[in-house]
């Protein structure tokens, strides 16, 4: 292991802290029943349009951590930050818009399928993201890359078999909405992949900071869906919505569940904080240490929603999902080039990695996949 500094292992064990936070708070949000506004019975939070929101205020709030930085940045004899050039915010308006549909179809999945289902799934990102690369970016994929994409395809057929045979099993979610959650959640990732594209165009040429481009697209996903809850409050939906009006969002029943639920604040918050924290995190691990740090712990993210959902019995242990798990892993290390390190050590491999190495361009080496372009966000 590399000698990292006590500030280092701060930010690493923060991004994994917050990144696992994030995803779980939203999960533990989704499994409170309280009453509503409209009936005496108590009913699921299924809010997700709302939770949405809540994501979205916090990276809003990236705003105020760009600010405290420069802040202390500005104190040193020489400033280290790089603030950026002054943009046009409303370039960032169409990434934003596929942010919210993305995060939003994300959560709406979340109450279909288990958290490590679909911390797993978003791995899927890498192969829509790879080939609009290529289209739109003029990028050409190395070999790896394409290796990575396609084991990336097989660990999330793994995964989907998984959940296939565990729907029969599970008491919580039926299997139809177990599969049809998992389809939501691939279908989301093309739109992350738009937006990751529409990120890396104008993040590179316009020198936006990270923070800052994280803040503008979350005070646009804020504000666009914020004023989207009024329509979705009178579009009836029938039983495809679990709330008592069947609309597509009720935002007034879910603050009458906060009120008899405090705990579902708690749990709203907990993701408001974590995704600002996370962002902020993620791009300090990067700048400190390296993009692939940043790769291999979120990764490691994923394993530690999964235990820590095991160890409070919201799933059961399923063997496939630990091979789609290890498939997954060698796919996204693949593609992300995590693998050269460890070739680069044995002689008869070295000349091969350099090769590599040369033909990858930097912007490709900065890209963060996972969780945002030249990682601007977490989208849940």
């Amino acid at each position: 292991m590399m000698d990292w500094t006590k500030y280092q292992l701060f930010l690493a064990g923060l991004m994994l802290i917050t990144g696992s936070l994030n995803t779980l708070s939203a999960k533990w949000a989704d499994m409170f029943s309280a009453k509503g506004c409209h009936d005496d019975r108590e009913h699921a939070f299924t809010h997700p349009f709302v939770q949405a929101v809540g994501m979205f205020l916090g990276e809003f709030s990236c705003f105020a951590a760009l600010h405290i930085l420069l802040c202390y940045d500005r104190r040193r004899p020489e400033p280290m930050i790089n603030p950026g050039q002054s943009f046009n915010p409303l370039l960032f308006f169409p990434p934003a818009m596929c942010d919210m549909t993305a995060t939003s179809i994300m959560y709406v999945a979340l109450n279909m399928t288990s958290a490590s289902s679909f911390q797993m799934l978003r791995g899927a990102v890498i192969i829509f993201t790879g080939l609009l690369s290529v289209a739109f970016l003029g990028r050409r994929l190395l070999p790896s890359q394409w290796l990575g994409i396609f084991i990336t395809i097989l660990g999330l057929v793994i995964v989907g078999l998984a959940d296939f045979f565990s729907g029969h099993k599970d008491d919580t979610h039926k299997l139809s909405d177990v599969l049809t959650g998992d389809l939501l959640i691939i279908m989301a990732q093309i739109i992350v992949s738009v937006q990751m594209v529409l990120e890396e165009k104008i993040v590179y040429k316009h020198d936006v900071h990270p923070l800052r481009a994280v803040g503008t697209e979350g005070f646009f996903g804020f504000f666009v869906l914020s004023l989207l809850l009024i329509p979705m409050y009178f579009i009836h939906v029938g039983n495809f919505s679990d709330n008592p009006r069947q609309v597509l969002e009720d935002a007034l029943d879910a603050f009458c569940q906060i009120g008899h639920q405090p705990l579902i604040l708690l749990a709203l918050l907990g993701n408001t904080v974590s995704i600002a924290f996370f962002n902020f995190a993620g791009i300090s691990v990067t700048k400190e240490i390296s993009a692939t740090t940043r790769m291999v712990l979120d990764s490691l993210r994923t394993l530690v929603i999964w235990v820590v959902s095991l160890a409070l019995g919201w799933e059961q242990f399923h063997g496939l999902q630990v091979l789609g798990f290890l498939v997954l892993l060698v796919g996204t290390a693949l593609y992300n080039g995590l693998h050269r390190p460890l070739l680069a050590r044995i002689p008869c491999c070295a000349a091969m990695v350099n090769t590599e190495e040369q033909e990858d361009s930097p912007g490709e080496r900065e890209r963060l996949l996972g969780d945002g372009s030249v990682q601007t966000g977490d989208q849940s």
